[in-house]
């Protein structure tokens, strides 16, 4: 899938399903199995690595992952995150994209929105696509307890749609919005051109995105509300994924009891 199709995706009103990947196995399964894009997220701190939050993830690790997941893809848009640090400045930024880029990534992702403007602004000048991230930026979080739906308040809400507008504006390609209610989460999706990718972020958004360790109920603890287990009724991870890509499209998943 090339970036470009994204937007096609938006207008078609055809719903883009993502999941995580960090290693070879899982990336080709989830590629043979249609996944539109796959996500080398720097969850992998979390989920790979059993660090508290994904600020640890260096870019170090992110090139890894990232190398090893592209190889195994022929079909899925890759998109790499860019991890904690990586993007303070825009030489700095420019110079870690390229690397992703250089290693198999098509689009990078930053968090947050106008405290980043020229950096972004430097990477799509610079032919690199930009995956943008609001509401809950899990590069900010350092204990668990923050772990909190975002843009419940008129203040914080009118922030993420201000955001959204000004990446727009800038040149990024989609928008990933994690963790605020579905109506701030409808509202951004048909006020912006470019796609919306949810996470907690309700079934209005023009795609979804999950941690496909917790889609597959291998992540311990308490899980979010938005995470469903695609494995309980399924008798393989091939149709986990297939069931997942099925409820997405059809705009099943996520349910109402499953968003904000």
């Amino acid at each position: 899938m090339k970036h470009s199709e994204l937007k096609l995706y938006k207008q078609n009103s055809q719903k883009i399903t993502c999941l995580t990947a960090y290693d070879a196995s899982m990336a080709k399964l989830l590629d043979n199995t249609g996944i539109d894009a796959i996500l080398i997220g720097d969850s992998l701190g979390m989920v790979i690595q059993g660090d508290i939050n994904t600020r640890s993830v260096s870019m170090r690790d992110m090139l890894y992952h990232t190398s090893i997941v592209a190889k195994a893809c022929k079909n899925a848009l890759i998109i790499a995150d860019m991890p904690f640090r990586s993007y303070e400045d825009p030489q700095n930024a420019l110079n870690n994209a390229r690397d992703l880029i250089d290693n198999g990534a098509q689009m990078v992702k930053i968090e947050g929105g106008i405290e980043h403007s020229e950096v972004i602004k430097t990477l799509i000048s610079n032919n690199i696509n930009v995956c943008g991230h609001l509401g809950l930026q899990p590069q900010l979080i350092v204990h668990s307890g923050e772990y909190k739906v975002q843009g419940r308040d008129e203040d914080s809400a009118q922030s993420i749609i201000n955001n959204s507008v000004l990446l727009e504006s800038l040149g990024v390609s989609v928008l990933v919005l994690e963790c605020v209610p579905s109506n701030l989460a409808k509202l951004v999706s048909e006020q912006i051109k470019i796609p919306t990718i949810g996470i907690g972020a309700g079934n209005d958004c023009d795609g979804q995105v999950l941690v496909s360790f917790d889609m597959l109920g291998i992540t311990s603890g308490k899980q979010p509300r938005f995470v469903r287990n695609f494995l309980n009724s399924q008798d393989s991870i091939s149709a986990a994924v297939k069931s997942y890509i099925m409820e997405v499209k059809e705009g099943t998943f996520p349910s109402e009891s499953e968003s904000y």
